[in-house]
């Protein structure tokens, strides 16, 4: 067998292993169905394509072609460089070359080195270098995989690191700060809706004092190693080092890149850290948590078989229900938790938090795991905060509303993992354990789309039913609240079609809202560090974004502000923005439609159809963190999701009761003057109202009874201020009860329905 692997290494020159390039290569590979027209180039650059060599002069000469992708369109550039190769050099630095190393089978590698933090921001601004910029805005610190750009080119917001045109040598340098072991590279193209820029192959540099340098070498050739790089701009593509490097700075140094395009590229680097047993480096951070959970991405099964755990352990206090199926046919899962599960308890607030409804977002999937083990273990051992919190509160974790994006994103990784198809060299890839699906890249390898939608390609944040329209047209016409409701609006016609383009994972959420009276809830996210709040949906049709406040415009603040400032990175001042925006300007919160308009948002559905508030809080930068990340992640979002959930408690609750029979009356509508959004009771007559501390006027009234008002003070103090009412029947629904029940009419009854007639 290693005669085999022997002669399999002899046959296969590679570079490393390259996932992810469509139609290229590791070094040495062409692609077959390509077009070659020789070009000079004055660049001293080589390439991923063939090498030919020649004597002339008593000289060795080597022919190297550069491919340079356009679409379907290929450009071969020819040059003529001799050899022995000097070192290659940059525009800043000298350069040398570490000894040329000729492997017969790829070592082992470590390819399961984390990212460094290009896209999770823990690599900062001052950490990373070029050797030009076209603008500030496409300036190194922009070279960060996944960033995403503004609107418009040429701003401070740019999607990539973009070299000067008259750049022949460019370069992107990061400095580690400390000695770690580089293990590959991820790089994307410029993310732009204007231009097209991307690299279709570079060279790799290592140094650690930054000015002596030496290169990622071919094990075959002992030549400098030329990655195949990416053929549009958004699909990451990785390559792994033919062996891993131990330095403090590596450089990227693009060769080609597409015709009529720049040299520009989105890059993330993977790298593990090396012990500093002299002490010569500061101290790297380490990202950790105290709590011993379960700190790793679940696919579906391992999810459903974490609830379970959870659920054994704690059997009292949880419970694992399904409500209903993805277009996949997978349940969607949530877990329950309080002091009496399975049951609404009278005077016991609902609240819920919904991850995953963007299936690659994946961090509210995680953190909701690691809640609910949290919550279940703090329980255990007696915990005040947690104990009252199970005890006063009925919580409902939805860890996944898509799963079956999810699962296509979590395979997408798993399946880059592989590698490129190759049926030579299936030998070594076992050896190195790359025929295994690996998870570990997280969203470096999913890209910023892949697993967004469902199966049927819905996106779930735009399918709820656009309440916002109707309930809009009927103010401009006079009609609400008279005529038209300001609360509890019913689904469209249209949308209860049986041809309706509703995905079942709306559906199933729909009928969740409807059987449960939640008063708060979250829709956790990823991509982004702020929390939005409804409206959703700009007022004005067609507009991209304008401020569109809610009646509970304060109640919405204070609630955003309360996740976003117990959230520590969102509270982190040195932080910088993610992509183009900077929500710190504004305590990190934001109106939904002042921020980008979406249509048929579950926060908007939630506040028109149900009693519910709901926001939305963005989570992180980075989609998909790796689980190395995941510890200081969950140290991020602990308090804020804990100190939420705790916000239910605010504003003022009661219960309505019939005075006569101290029935809990449902469906009772509570009327606050001077919020034009009313709710309403339960079904055994409990209900709460989010409100900030202040005084308010509040009115109860139900069908067949006579209002009650009543003032109502809201204070700082925690807990909901009681505010009960007790509702006397109408004679004429005094009357009609009498009827059914076959009974004698009253003579007080009777005396005063005849006072009522004589009015008439």
């Amino acid at each position: 067998m290693w005669g085999l692997l022997l002669a399999l290494a002899t046959f296969a020159p590679a570079v490393g292993v390259s996932l992810g390039a469509s139609g290229a290569s590791v070094m040495g590979l062409a692609s077959p169905a390509t077009t070659e027209a020789p070009v000079s180039t004055p660049a001293p650059r080589s390439s991923q394509a063939e090498l030919s060599a020649g004597n002339e002069n008593g000289t060795s000469e080597q022919h190297v072609r550069i491919r340079v992708i356009k679409k379907k369109k290929i450009i071969m550039k020819k040059r003529k460089k001799l050899t022995p190769p000097s070192p290659p050099v940059t525009a800043r630095a000298s350069v040398t070359t570490s000894p040329a190393r000729t492997f017969d089978l790829p070592e082992k590698q470590e390819p399961d080195c984390p990212p460094l933090g290009l896209e999770s921001l823990r690599v900062s601004d001052n950490q990373l270098d070029a050797s030009s910029s076209q603008s500030f805005g496409l300036g190194p610190h922009r070279g960060r995989l996944n960033i995403q750009s503004g609107l418009e080119d040429g701003d401070l917001f740019d999607g990539a690191w973009c070299a000067e045109e008259q750049d022949a040598e460019p370069w992107l340098q990061v400095d580690a700060r400390h000695p770690t072991r580089f293990s590959g590279i991820i790089t994307q193209g410029r993310n732009s809706i204007w231009r097209y820029d991307w690299v279709t192959s570079y060279k790799v540099q290592f140094s650690n004092d930054s000015l002596t340098w030496w290169g990622s070498k071919n094990r075959s050739s002992g030549m400098d190693a030329v990655f195949p790089a990416n053929s549009d701009p958004e699909t990451p593509v990785l390559n792994l080092l033919p062996e891993p490097q131990v330095a403090r700075f590596i450089r990227l140094l693009p060769q080609t890149w597409l015709q009529g395009g720049a040299s520009c590229l989105r890059a993330e680097i993977l790298a593990c850290p090396v012990s500093d047993p002299n002490g010569l480096f500061p101290e790297v951070p380490v990202l950790g948590s105290s709590d011993t959970l379960d700190f790793r991405h679940h696919d579906y099964k391992a999810m459903r078989k974490l609830m379970k755990q959870v659920n054994e352990q704690c059997p009292n206090i949880t419970r694992v229900y399904s409500i209903g199926k993805s277009h996949q046919g997978l349940k969607l899962y949530v877990m329950e938790m309080s002091d009496q599960p399975g049951e609404h308890e009278l005077g016991e607030p609902e609240v819920r938090y919904v991850a995953g409804m963007h299936g690659n977002e994946a961090l509210g999937r995680e953190l909701l795991l690691l809640l609910m083990q949290f919550l279940c273990r703090e329980f255990l051992r007696g915990d005040p905060r947690v104990t009252r919190l199970l005890a006063e509160t009925r919580i409902h974790l939805l860890p996944s509303m898509n799963p079956d994006g999810y699962e296509t994103a979590f395979r997408r990784v798993g399946h880059l993992a592989r590698g490129p198809a190759c049926s030579f060299c299936r030998g070594a890839r076992s050896l190195l354990g790359l025929n295994k699906p690996r998870p570990w890249q997280g969203s470096e390898l999913v890209g910023w789309a892949e697993g967004r939608w469902n199966h049927q390609g819905i996106d779930l944040n735009h399918n709820f039913a656009d309440l916002n329209t109707p309930l809009w047209e009927a103010e401009d016409d006079g009609l609400v609240p008279d005529t038209v409701p300001n609360h509890h609006l019913p689904l469209p016609t249209y949308y209860t079609l049986p041809n309706a383009t509703v995905a079942p994972e709306t559906r199933a959420v729909i009928k969740w809202m409807e059987r449960i009276p939640f008063v708060l809830s979250a829709n956790l996210h990823g991509g982004e560090l702020v929390v939005s709040y409804p409206f959703d949906m700009t007022r004005t049709p067609w507009a991209a974004r304008e401020l569109t406040p809610t009646p509970d415009e304060a109640v919405f603040r204070w609630l955003s502000t309360v996740y976003a400032g117990t959230n520590w990175a969102m509270q982190d001042p040195d932080r910088r923005p993610c992509h183009s925006q900077d929500f710190s300007l504004y305590g990190n919160i934001i109106n939904g439609a002042d921020w980008h308009t979406v249509p048929g948002s579950m926060n908007d559905f939630s506040y028109l159809h149900t009693n519910c508030f709901e926001v939305t809080v963005e989570l992180s930068c980075d989609k998909f963190p790796h689980e190395n990340e995941l510890p200081q992640e969950w140290e991020n979002n602990k308090d804020a999701l804990l100190t939420y959930l705790e916000q239910v408690r605010m504003g003022i609750a009661g219960v309505v009761r019939d005075k006569d029979t101290e029935i809990g009356i449902a469906d009772a509508v509570i009327a606050v003057d001077g919020i034009n959004h009313d709710v309403t009771t339960a079904w055994g007559g409990d209900y709460w109202r989010l409100l900030t501390p202040g005084d308010y006027v509040v009115t109860a009234s139900a069908e067949g009874y006579h209002a009650a008002t009543r003032n109502c003070r809201v204070t700082f103090e925690e807990g909901p201020v009681p505010c009960n009412f007790h509702l006397t029947k109408t004679p004429k629904q005094r009357l009609r009860e009498l009827l059914a029940a076959g009974a004698k009419v009253p003579p007080d009854l009777r005396r005063r329905l005849e006072r009522l007639r004589g009015q008439n």
